[in-house]
């Protein structure tokens, strides 16, 4: 008996290829696959007419379109011919097979997932597609594609942020529609029945098995992760499952890293997380002889003895197999044309979420050169992080958008101290990723290479260990160098302009042999309190110009053995009170030029013996009068002498009548005072 079906399949301009059985395998977030075998009288068809082409499979019931699956055809092949036909076979894909085809690595930056999604179809030649999306979905900082193809690329991020897939027909295209609420999907318009007594042939299709299995699975989800950016803070998200009557609520599916970087995402990846580790655990399997059944759609099941699976289901993954031995004409058998389908449905009121592939991993450390704006030397953020460019990255220039800041390893980091040594513009530097995401790189190493070499050749330096700066935009450089090749160890350190130091308690040099400083201007030093030099033998100053010294309060110069003090212009000595000095030994001055002593009060000499010696005259000269002794003689020169006490005349000297007969004439008296009378 007839059943009115019949199937039917076009491929480019070709029409003459009939069906004579196909396989098909198609799910939610699923490429579908339709194997079809074919016949044709025409023996010529071949691959380069098939291949890439858009093909489209029919599904007629008494002559009315019941399905339509629309693709392109991913592979040909002939068959044996026969007396009437040549077989054929063909797969039929949709055309976002493409992206499984492209295996690629990229970065995107500061772009949402449906962005990235967009791009890609775009670029492969897709624009039948739409976003039927509830709420905003973030965009990701940074999110690279690595190793993998587009198609899994976008399969991996959707099924992260809780987006899947399916697919519409037409007869003139096949439309992709992304979503993340399965609520919102549409429902067949008329109900399915479910007949499991249905014997012979009826013309309504319906579903003759229909069973659901519940499982146990975890109930809730606690995800957690890490920012540097808020280091104490937790990020731990826990979100329960739904309807687990049957089940304890005890079991608990903990991942870290979550990764998300704020409490937005991380409520959301919660939540899809433990709607994807439950979306099996209440599922349905039928058979039935329904065309228009694809996943992604809806439908309400009527007519089961069991009330509470009369409802609506959502088609999840389906089988469908079709036959039309008719095709074959006369060379045909006797069979008749048949479509059936097995199929996976939930509860249409259940959330489905696509469950993630392993995302790939970096399996080590990876190469990159730093980058950042033209004209720049250095380029960081508050964070010390810096721009990198991977070398297998075709698609980002090597300037300040090649990658996101990516944070630098230092040595030692606390709170505001620590080490600091930032990579430069034009740096080799070696970059892990941390639990080995491609889309978290951290800076842990730096190397030379071949334009980048080492502050000292090697390996004839191969002793020295080298800290070596470079003056930003300069050709200076400070460096702190360490020589430990044997008999020659040294540390060597170069400041190219000023050298500070900060000491806030004791300082204490020791050198074991000589040190010499050399100043090019000026020294100052200041010390608060005491200063305390020991030279153990001598002391050599020299000094240019003038030297000054101010002493606020005492100086004291002890010297052990001689005293030398040359002037080879003036000296001048300059007391503020008195001026004393105290010679244990003899005292001698020699004057080349005059000789003067100056005394606002007097002068007192006191000593044992007392000999002025002047070779030409000696003067002594008062108010009223002087002395002078020279080569003539010895001169008093006074309006009055007074000689008090006994006047002796030695031999030789002026005669005792002469002596009175000058004071006759003077008319001065001989004595100031009589011996005898007292006048």
């Amino acid at each position: 008996m007839a059943t009115g079906l019949q199937f039917t399949l076009s491929v480019g301009d070709i029409d003459n290829l009939s069906v004579l059985k196909f396989t098909g395998e198609e799910a939610l977030s699923s490429t579908y696959q339709y194997d079809l075998q074919l016949a044709s009288r025409d023996a010529r068809i071949s691959a380069e007419q098939v291949v890439d082409q858009v093909v489209l499979l029919s599904i007629f019931q008494d002559g009315i379109v019941q399905q339509r699956i629309h693709g392109i055809a991913c592979s040909f092949e002939r068959g044996d011919t026969g007396h009437h036909h040549t077989y054929y076979s063909l797969t039929l894909v949709p055309a976002l097979h493409r992206l499984s085809l492209r295996h690629n690595s990229r970065i995107f930056q500061q772009k949402s997932v449906p962005e990235i999604i967009s791009c890609l179809l775009v670029e492969m030649g897709i624009d039948d597609f739409a976003f039927s999306l509830s709420g905003t979905s973030q965009k990701r900082e940074y999110c690279v594609q690595y190793r993998e193809t587009d198609l899994d690329f976008i399969q991996r991020l959707g099924a992260e942020e809780g987006i899947f897939y399916h697919f519409t027909h037409s007869v003139d295209k096949h439309t992709l529609i992304f979503s993340n609420d399965s609520q919102v999907l549409s429902t067949l318009k008329e109900p399915v029945l479910y007949n499991a007594l249905s014997s012979g042939v009826s013309k309504r299709p319906f579903v003759r098995s229909f069973s659901q299995k519940m499982q146990m699975q975890p109930s809730y989800a606690s995800l957690k992760d890490h920012s540097f950016k808020k280091p104490a803070y937790s990020f731990l998200h826990q979100q329960q499952g739904i309807e687990m009557a049957y089940q304890r609520p005890s079991y608990e599916h903990y991942d870290h890293p979550g990764r998300y970087k704020d409490d937005i995402n991380g409520k959301a990846f919660t939540r899809v997380r433990i709607e994807q580790l439950r979306r099996d655990s209440n599922v349905a399997t039928a058979e039935s002889n329904v065309p228009q059944l694809l996943s992604g759609l809806k439908f309400e099941l009527q007519d089961h003895p069991e009330t509470a699976i009369n409802r609506d289901w959502l088609l999840v993954s389906l089988t469908h197999v079709g036959t039309q031995p008719q095709a074959l004409e006369e060379s045909g058998g006797e069979g008749m044309t048949t479509y059936n389908n097995t199929f996976v449905a939930i509860p249409g009121h259940r959330q489905w979420r696509s469950v993630s592939e392993h995302k790939p991993r970096v399996d080590g450390p990876q190469i990159a050169m730093v980058v950042g704006p033209a004209g720049e030397e250095i380029f960081c953020d508050e964070f010390g992080r810096v721009k990198i460019h991977f070398p297998w990255d075709r698609y980002n220039n090597t300037d300040e958008n090649a990658s996101c800041w990516v944070r630098v390893s230092q040595g030692w980091a606390g709170g505001q101290y620590g080490m600091m040594a930032l990579p430069r513009i034009g740096h080799e530097v070696i970059v892990s990723f941390l639990e080995g995401d491609p889309d978290q790189p951290i800076i842990t190493g730096r190397s030379y290479h071949a334009a980048n070499l080492p502050p000292y050749g090697l390996p004839g330096n191969k002793t020295k260990t080298v800290l070596r700066t470079q003056t930003h935009k300069g050709t200076g450089f400070n460096e702190l160098s360490f020589e430990d090749e044997n008999d020659q160890e040294l540390i060597y350190l170069h400041a190219e302009k000023d050298h500070h130091e900060d000491i806030n308690h004791d300082q204490k040099l020791t050198v074991g042999n000589d040190r010499n400083k050399h100043i090019g201007r000026d020294q100052r030093l200041k010390v608060e309190q005491d200063e305390s030099n020991e030279i153990g033998r001598d002391q050599r100053h020299k000094i240019g110009q003038d030297q000054h010294v101010e002493i606020g309060q005492d100086k004291k110069t002890v010297v052990g053995r001689h005293y030398r003090l040359e002037v080879k212009d003036r000296r001048h000595e300059f007391s503020r009170a008195n001026h004393d000095l105290e010679v244990d030994g003899h005292y001698t001055q020699k004057v080349q030029g005059k000789t003067i002593f100056e005394s606002a009060e007097s002068v007192l000499i006191h000593t044992k013996e007392l000999t002025l010696n002047g070779s030409k005259k000696i003067v002594i000269q008062g108010p009223s009068g002087k002395i002078t002794i020279d080569s003539s003689g010895v001169t008093i020169d006074a309006p009055i002498i007074k000689l008090n006490g006994k006047v002796i005349v030695a031999t030789g000297s002026v005669s005792p009548i002469t002596s009175l007969k000058s004071a006759t004439n003077t008319g001065n008296a001989f004595v100031d005072e009589c011996k005898d009378c007292g006048e």
